[in-house]
C-alpha cells in the first residue's frame, strides 16, 4: 500500500513535469479507475468462486509485472506517456481483483462483532500511507528516476506476496464445492444471482444507493482541494501539500477512533453523522473569505476525521449482512457503483466550478451533502439495515 502510494504521487509529478496539462492528469485518473468500474461486478463472481488467497497473490504479481515493464523501458530512455497510461490501466485491472478479494477474506478471519473495529485499524494503515507517501515521494523524486521508484513498488508487491503466501487460511482449499465448480454456471447468471441476494437483504440497496450518490460529491471535492487552496485562498504548492497531509492525519485519527470504539457505536448514526459533518465542513469552506486558508486547513482535518466513520462502517455492514459465498460479488458491485459515479462528479465539477466559482461550487456541494445525510436518516430500509447489523453484533 505504501509503495503503491509513493509510486502514484511520483507518476502525478512526472506527468505534471512532462506535460503541465490538467487534462492529462484527469485522463490518467480516469483510466486508472475505469477497469474497476467496468469489470467489478463480473470479477466478483470469480472472487466468490475461486480461492481468494491465490487471487490476491496473482493480482499482486500481475501488477508488479506491469510495473516492471516501465522499469525496463526506463532503463533505455524516457518513459512514453502512452505507456504510462497502458500500465495504469493494467494495474487497475489487478487492483479490481485484489481489493474485493481482500474485503471478502476479512469476515473469514475477523469475528463479525469486531468487523467495524477492524475496519478502523485497517483504514489507519491506509491513512498512515497517505500521510507518509507525499513526503517519501518528494524525497525520492529529487534523487531517483521514475523507473527506480517503480522498481521500489515492484519490491513492495513481492514482499506482500511472500507474506500472504506464508499465511495459512482456513479456506485455502477454496470456498466453492467441487460439484458447483464442475457446473458450467453462466457468468451473467451468477451476476444476476448476486444482485438478487443484494435486493433480498433489506436495506442494502438503500446503503449502496447512498454510497453511489455520496461518491458523486465526495470524490470531486477531494480533487478540487489543490484548486481552491491555490486559486481561491492564494496558497502555494507547499500549502496544498499541507492541506492533503492534514486531511490524511484527520483520517488517521478517525480510523484509530473507529478501531477503538467501533464495537460500541451506532452504525446508522455513524454513517449519517460522517456525511453530515463532511457536508458542513464543505459549506463552511465555501463561506470562507480569501484569507481563510488556515481555517480551511483546520476544516480539512475535521472532514478527514469523519471519513472513516462512513467508509469503514459501510464495509463492515456489508461484510456482516451478506453470505460469504456472495460477498465478493456484492463488494465488487459496491466498488463498481462508487467508481462509475466518480467520473460523473468530476465532469460536473469541471463544468460548474468554472461557471459558479470554486467557492460557490463548494457551498452548493456542501448543501447537497447535508441534504443527502438528512434523506439517509429518514429512509426506513436503511434504518433496518443498520439496526440488523447492530443486532448481529449483540
Amino acid at each position: 500500500m505504501l509503495t503503491s502510494s509513493v509510486l502514484q504521487m511520483a507518476i502525478v509529478w512526472y506527468l505534471t513535469e512532462r506535460t503541465g496539462s490538467s487534462a492529462v492528469l484527469s485522463f490518467a485518473t480516469l483510466i486508472g479507475y475505469l477497469p474497476q468500474a467496468v469489470l467489478g461486478t463480473f470479477i466478483g463472481v470469480y472472487i466468490d468462486r475461486y480461492n481468494k488467497k491465490r487471487i490476491m497473490i496473482y493480482a499482486d504479481l500481475f501488477i508488479a509485472a506491469a510495473s516492471l515493464l516501465l522499469v525496463i523501458v526506463g532503463m533505455f530512455g524516457e518513459i512514453p506517456i502512452w505507456l504510462i497510461f497502458i500500465v495504469l490501466f493494467v494495474r487497475s485491472i489487478g487492483a479490481a481483483f485484489h481489493y474485493p478479494a481482500l474485503q471478502a477474506v476479512t469476515p473469514c478471519i475477523v469475528p463479525k462483532e469486531h468487523l467495524t473495529k477492524y475496519a478502523g485499524y485497517a483504514q489507519s494503515f491506509e491513512s498512515i500511507s497517505m500521510v507518509a507517501s507525499p513526503a517519501i515521494a518528494a524525497a525520492l523524486f529529487t534523487i531517483w528516476s521514475l523507473n527506480t521508484i517503480i522498481l521500489l513498488d515492484v519490491f513492495g508487491a513481492l514482499i506482500a506476496v511472500g507474506l500472504i503466501a506464508m499465511v495459512k487460511l482456513s479456506f485455502d482449499q477454496g470456498e466453492v464445492s467441487e460439484e458447483q465448480t464442475k457446473e458450467e454456471i453462466g457468468m451473467l447468471k451468477e451476476v444476476k444471482e448476486g444482485i438478487t441476494i443484494l435486493r433480498r437483504s433489506k436495506g442494502m440497496t438503500a446503503l449502496l444507493t447512498i454510497s453511489a450518490l455520496y461518491a458523486i460529491i465526495y470524490f470531486p471535492i477531494g480533487t478540487l482541494y489543490p484548486l481552491i487552496t491555490m486559486k481561491y485562498f492564494g496558497g502555494s504548492f507547499a500549502d496544498s501539500s499541507v492541506v492533503e497531509i492534514v486531511f490524511s492525519i484527520g483520517m488517521l485519527a478517525g480510523s484509530l477512533s473507529l478501531g477503538i470504539f467501533g464495537d460500541k457505536i451506532n452504525k446508522r448514526l455513524a454513517i449519517v453523522g460522517s456525511i453530515l459533518i463532511y457536508g458542513i465542513g464543505v459549506i463552511l469552506t465555501g463561506l470562507l473569505p480569501t484569507n481563510g486558508l488556515y481555517v480551511f486547513m483546520g476544516l480539512s482535518a475535521i472532514m478527514g476525521i469523519s471519513v472513516p466513520f462512513y467508509t469503514g462502517v459501510e464495509t463492515a455492514i456489508i461484510q456482516s449482512r451478506i453470505e460469504e459465498a456472495y460477498l465478493g460479488r456484492i463488494l465488487a458491485l459496491s466498488g463498481s457503483l462508487t467508481t462509475i459515479t466518480m467520473p460523473i462528479g468530476l465532469v460536473l465539477s469541471g463544468i460548474f466550478s468554472d461557471l459558479l466559482g470554486i467557492q460557490n461550487w463548494f457551498l452548493l456541494l456542501g448543501c447537497i451533502t447535508v441534504i443527502l445525510a438528512v434523506v439517509a436518516m429518514t429512509i426506513p430500509s436503511f434504518r433496518h439495515c443498520t439496526e440488523y447489523e447492530e443486532a448481529v453484533e449483540n
